[in-house]
């Protein structure tokens, strides 16, 4: 998938743009919680993982 639209749907809706990248579902847990508690670490984690 375009790299530039991750970043943008990292912005929007951080775990779709994990699960699209790694199709993970330990790894979108983990995003979809961080987005719970607060929405920056849940973007932070998902920049992480769609630029890593």
């Amino acid at each position: 998938m375009n790299k530039l639209l991750l970043v943008i749907l990292c912005l929007l809706l951080p775990p779709l743009a994990v699960y699209l990248k790694t199709n993970a579902v330990k790894t979108t847990l983990l995003n979809l919680i961080l987005c719970v508690f607060f929405w920056v670490p849940g973007v932070i984690h998902a920049l992480w993982v769609v630029l890593k």
